[in-house]
């Protein structure tokens, strides 16, 4: 599933391409993708002007002119890719990774009036992308439940610790994950600001010092902000919205690097099952 770099580095590029485009029509072809009335999308979505691409925790906002937001969760194998009508520049499928669109895995289409297509591809079908009136967004339950953006210049070292007060005896990287806690960590990013901060993704919340909290703290919004400024971590199916893989996966210390040495101790790198998820770490030096 994409994380936060992934979903960040799609909102940008989404923030360039789709800014100012009017929505001419749209196309799907699995209901669950596009769980919209036909009635809400001729009034809200055709003929609406894009205004703002917003992103929270792992979620794009597509905001439009008649104060209504098309919410999109990729899930586990959603792409958004944007192609423009040239046969050159952004988006073009000689300089992507996805060959010519429509394909077999396209949910929904969005055509802009100068004939220019949004794609929205999912392989597993879990993803969607769902109109809401824009005033309703923080309603929707998830948005109320998910936790703070680690990235946010106000939110400090001690709040982001403090987050993690009620799970107490759960596995740090369990905590991680969860959502509610703070918002667009995966599997990919608690790997690797573990291994940054030296800490065995296996010890209990609890035991945990203040210290470590904040050396986390620092090692998870640096690889985050290092994910972005790659593009992101094409592990798998991950694109950003011109089709492009990201190159983050280039400069991963520790996942997907299992039976290679530790490039802090020199020791092997271990793949075991923790969380529910593959977790990588080094056993000497992550304590």
């Amino acid at each position: 599933m994409p994380e936060l770099p992934e979903v960040e580095t799609v909102k940008r590029g989404l923030e360039k391409l789709l800014v100012g485009k009017t929505i001419a029509k749209t196309w799907h072809d699995w209901p669950k993708s596009f769980p919209n009335a036909k009635s809400d999308v001729d009034e809200f979505v055709i003929g609406a002007t894009v205004i703002a691409i917003q992103r929270r925790a792992k979620v794009l906002l597509i905001e439009l002119s008649t104060n209504h937001t098309l919410v999109t969760h990729l899930k586990m194998t959603g792409q958004l890719v944007y192609r423009g009508t040239t046969s050159f520049g952004a988006g073009h499928p000689n300089d992507s990774l996805i060959g010519q669109l429509p394909d077999k895995s396209t949910r929904v289409i969005v055509e802009f009036s100068d004939a220019s297509k949004l794609y929205f591809n999912d392989q597993r079908k879990f993803g969607w992308m769902k109109l809401f009136a824009t005033l309703e967004v923080p309603e929707i339950d998830f948005m109320k439940r998910v936790g703070p953006e680690p990235l946010e210049d106000d939110f400090t070292a001690k709040q982001f610790s403090e987050r993690f007060k009620r799970r107490a005896n759960t596995s740090i990287k369990a905590a991680l994950l969860d959502q509610t806690v703070v918002a667009g960590v995966g599997n990919i990013y608690a790997d690797e600001s573990l291994w940054g901060a030296q800490i065995d993704p296996r010890r209990k919340v609890a035991s945990i010092s203040k210290e470590e909290f904040t050396k986390l703290y620092e090692e998870l919004r640096a690889v985050m902000n290092l994910a972005i400024e790659k593009g992101g971590s094409t592990d798998r199916n991950y694109v950003n919205a011109e089709g492009k893989r990201g190159s983050y996966m280039d400069f991963a210390r520790v996942f997907r690097r299992d039976g290679l040495a530790c490039p802090r101790c020199g020791n092997t790198i271990s793949k075991i099952r923790h969380a529910g998820r593959g977790t990588h770490l080094c056993e000497t030096c992550q304590t």
